[in-house]
């Protein structure tokens, strides 16, 4: 029993000594952190602080000052900020500093009564040495008053706790070193930024950079700078300049959110093949626990990007967890559901999208999305019809719904509603080709020649580089007014188009044959069996049939 009360004590000492040695590194590094904001000081500072908590549990500052910096790296929210701080304060009441932190995490929260009661309590405790919390006091009663909760009694209180704080700063020594040693220092910087901004505003880009690259050599603030440089190089879409200033800020500080979002959001925009390092990126903006659910979406549209299906579906499942209501979240999982072929899942969602309706519009589009799986996957022509239509309802002006439903019409032969569909898209957006070629279509099915004939003259007027139109033209000369000479420009313009055209091949040979030219006739279809070994678009037996009757005597 003698023994353990002897050794007892030089443990405690023990610990104590490493508590202190840990608490003065931290604040070493903590102040470096103030000053240069490098994130290797940030973490240094940290791991320091949660020593020194683990050797003695009872030194108040650990407490405040550590919830300060996790806070700050997003690792802990202001309500768990609060509380840290709450306990620096029961074990150490008059400890000024200790009610001046969690002062500051409530007005952070907002709640204002509190923070000012906090603030109060550490001016009494540092008397003569108050400054700051006087000043920050001075600064929650604005914000109180410009939020709209604020008296003409707390305007009175915010003059004096400001004009009070600013004659105490003489009395405050730790306030005036801090000062004085980032005095230099910010003064430096707001000299650079002050001069790059006015050159930036008169478009004197280049010596903006000069200034801005001077700055990351003279300040401790290559962070700042860097950024303004990406931002800079942005502006004149200098990309790769503009993402290596900001990989250059993320080196610095891994965990600088802001610089990035940048990061991916000019990777999706200008490099949509770079999927690793854009992912890289929003998996670090994950740890800081904040808009998961944003990320979740557009990590999920990254894997989409990569083929990447089942990594794709889990983050929007991800983001849905978070966001349930959400129908873009809802829409974009049954798409990459339908990617998987898992088409049940993908119904199930796109239902969810549409019953949210966020805009008619977008809506309308999901319609047309979910109206396909039901007509080329499930085969459910009348699900199919039906959910074009409520698209259509929803967004009478969407010209792809119209052509939707007048191919459904058209696979089920009922040409008098596919007519009506196409001409519907036609009268929505006069300019688009493909209404009159399709219309073109269902109108020569339906023995309507001269009709076919204006839509698909003015198919070709509208794009002479389509192909099928031109073909399909030549067929209604060759076939519907007996007219191959005419017929054999539009099948000769398609082929030029499309040199692997089989039809085409085939229907010049036709065209050839009638108007007595055997040789091209024969080259023509020879052409036509050659391409459709590979493409299989024809009987190949007739194109045969029809070369060798060409020969016959």
């Amino acid at each position: 029993m003698s023994e353990q009360i002897l050794i007892q004590p030089s443990t405690n000492t023990e610990k104590a000594e490493k508590a202190r040695r840990s608490l003065e590194q931290a604040r070493v590094c903590h102040e470096r952190y103030l000053i240069r904001k490098d994130n290797n000081d940030l973490q240094e500072a940290i791991t320091n602080y949660i020593d020194a908590v683990k050797y003695d549990p009872t030194i108040p500052e650990t407490y405040y000052r550590l919830a300060t910096l996790m806070w700050e790296q997003g690792q802990i929210s202001i309500n768990t900020a609060i509380d840290q701080c709450k306990t620096a304060v029961s074990l150490a009441p008059d400890n000024m500093n200790a009610h001046l932190y969690a002062g500051f995490f409530m007005q952070m929260a907002e709640n204002y009564p509190e923070a000012v009661e906090e603030f109060k309590s550490a001016i009494k405790s540092g008397r003569l040495k108050s400054a700051r919390p006087r000043l920050v006091l001075s600064q929650t009663l604005l914000q109180k008053i410009n939020a709209n909760q604020g008296s003409a009694a707390d305007y009175m209180k915010f003059i004096y706790y400001f004009l009070s704080g600013s004659i105490m700063l003489a009395w405050d020594r730790p306030c005036l070193k801090m000062f004085y040693k980032r005095m230099s220092e910010d003064v430096s910087v707001f000299t650079y930024n002050t001069v790059g901004s006015f050159l930036e505003k008169f478009k004197l880009y280049d010596k903006a950079e000069k200034i801005y690259r001077q700055a990351v050599t003279d300040t401790n603030h290559a962070q700042l700078f860097y950024d303004k440089m990406g931002d800079l190089a942005l502006k004149n879409n200098e990309i790769d300049l503009c993402l290596d200033c900001y990989r250059k800020v993320v080196e610095s500080n891994p965990l600088n959110r802001d610089v990035l979002v940048k990061i991916a959001t000019v990777l999706q925009t200008y490099y949509p093949d770079n999927t690793t390092e854009a992912i890289e990126c929003y998996e670090k903006l994950l740890e800081f626990d904040i808009d998961t659910a944003s990320i979740y979406y557009e990590l999920g549209h990254l894997y989409l990007r990569r083929e990447d299906k089942i990594n794709s579906i889990s983050a929007f499942k991800l983001a849905l967890e978070k966001d349930s209501s959400n129908p873009y979240y809802n829409n974009s999982l049954a798409y990459a559901y339908s990617k998987a072929e898992l088409y049940d899942d993908a119904i199930e969602h796109y239902q969810k999208a549409i019953s949210l309706n966020p805009d008619n519009e977008w809506t309308s589009i999901v319609c047309q999305a979910l109206g396909g799986i039901y007509a080329e996957v499930n085969g459910n022509m009348e699900a199919a019809v039906a959910t074009y239509q409520a698209g259509i309802i929803l967004n009478p002006q969407n010209y792809d719904l119209y052509i939707s439903l007048g191919d459904i019409y058209m696979a089920e032969y009922d040409l008098d509603k596919a007519i009506k569909a196409y001409c519907d898209a036609i009268l929505v957006n006069p300019e688009d080709y493909r209404g009159y070629s399709k219309a073109g279509i269902a109108l020569y099915e339906k023995d309507y020649l001269e009709e076919a004939l204006v839509a698909y003259h003015k198919a070709i007027e509208l794009n002479p580089e389509n192909a099928y139109a031109q073909n399909n033209l030549g067929i209604l000369y060759l076939d519907g007014l007996c007219d191959a000479e005419e017929a054999l420009e539009y099948f000769e313009a398609a082929i030029e188009l499309n040199s692997s055209y089989t039809l085409a091949y085939f229907n010049a040979g036709r065209a050839s044959q009638e108007m007595g030219f055997i040789n091209d006739a024969a080259n023509y279809y020879q052409t036509a069996i050659d391409l459709n070994k590979v493409t299989e678009e024809l009987d190949e037996e007739d194109i045969t049939s029809r070369l060798r009757k060409l020969f016959e005597v």
